[in-house]
């Protein structure tokens, strides 16, 4: 009998964490990331890791040539933050960062580099690695590598988004309404999604070129940030448009926010980078889904 209580509990719960999410008509902005230091080039994307209470920031750039007496390694750094937005230090793990993201299979915080495709030709420190973090939730500086490029991966630039739950990679093409979903384990290519850009009218230029969020909840999965709309685009896994989430008519988005300064985290906060939002800029926090 207590059994059969336990797993009806657990089936609720269940069920009701796959409920369809309804879409806010307007994004409730929840809270900012005031940086508080210079972006190394572009910020990039953001991590949550709900265990330590801690928000990782990843920036972009390129890795200098090296020499014999230094490897080629991105002055990129990874800036950690706690849960109220608060700065506590920055790393540098060596990469040029595209995508950061909290891994919950393996309990690591993992970073995908530019070019993890070799879209732009082979290059070294690029992949897919691993981010050491000490008993604090700190980053060490050391990593270990996880997956070297992957053709599969289709743009040089895309920053792809993780699903732990189905070990799934979710890598928005460039200049397309494209989307890859690869398989975790092997890298390939399972299926493409195309995205509808005729019911929100939208072309490709309009909306963010190489990230999409995933959410995670069923039947509204993918978000798109349409930057010259001020607005989220919710898709479904079949590319189906579901409804839109305005953002402030007054916000200042830049033109670079088509190609970074976006990130999505576990806790289901949109991330927005806005250069003109203090010294260093900021990242503004939206909940789009409910």
């Amino acid at each position: 009998m207590f059994k059969n209580i336990i797993f009806l509990i657990c089936l609720l719960f269940f069920n009701l964490s796959n409920l369809h999410a309804e879409i806010n008509k307007n994004a409730e902005f929840i809270f900012k990331i005031q940086l508080a230091k210079k972006p190394t080039t572009r910020p990039q994307t953001v991590a949550y890791i709900p265990g330590e209470k801690k928000y990782y920031i990843a920036d972009g750039g390129l890795a200098a040539r090296g020499s014999s007496y230094e490897p080629p390694m991105s002055k990129s750094l990874v800036h950690t933050y706690d849960e109220k937005g608060n700065y506590i230090e920055s790393t540098r793990p060596g990469f040029d960062n595209r995508s950061i993201y909290y891994n919950e299979k393996s309990f690591k915080l993992e970073t995908i580099t530019y070019n993890v495709s070799t879209a732009a030709g082979f290059a070294p420190m690029t992949g897919i690695f691993s981010l050491n973090l000490d008993k604090k939730g700190l980053l060490t500086g050391d990593s270990e590598i996880i997956s070297q490029p992957i053709a599969s991966f289709g743009s040089a630039g895309t920053m792809p988004t993780y699903d732990s739950k189905n070990n799934l990679y979710y890598a928005k093409q460039e200049k397309s309404n494209i989307v890859y979903v690869l398989e975790g384990k092997s890298k390939k290519l399972k299926k493409e999604i195309k995205l509808d850009y005729k019911t929100p009218n939208v072309m490709h230029h309009d909306v963010a070129s190489h990230f999409i969020a995933y959410t995670g909840k069923v039947g509204e999965e993918l978000i798109l940030l349409d930057v010259d709309n001020k607005r989220f685009l919710v898709y479904d896994l079949n590319g189906k448009f579901k409804g839109a989430s305005a953002l402030p008519k007054s916000l200042k988005i830049r033109s670079q926010n088509h190609f970074n300064g976006l990130g999505y985290t576990l806790n289901g906060y949109y991330f927005l980078y806005l250069d003109s939002d203090g010294e260093h800029g900021s990242y503004h926090a939206y909940k789009v889904l409910n």
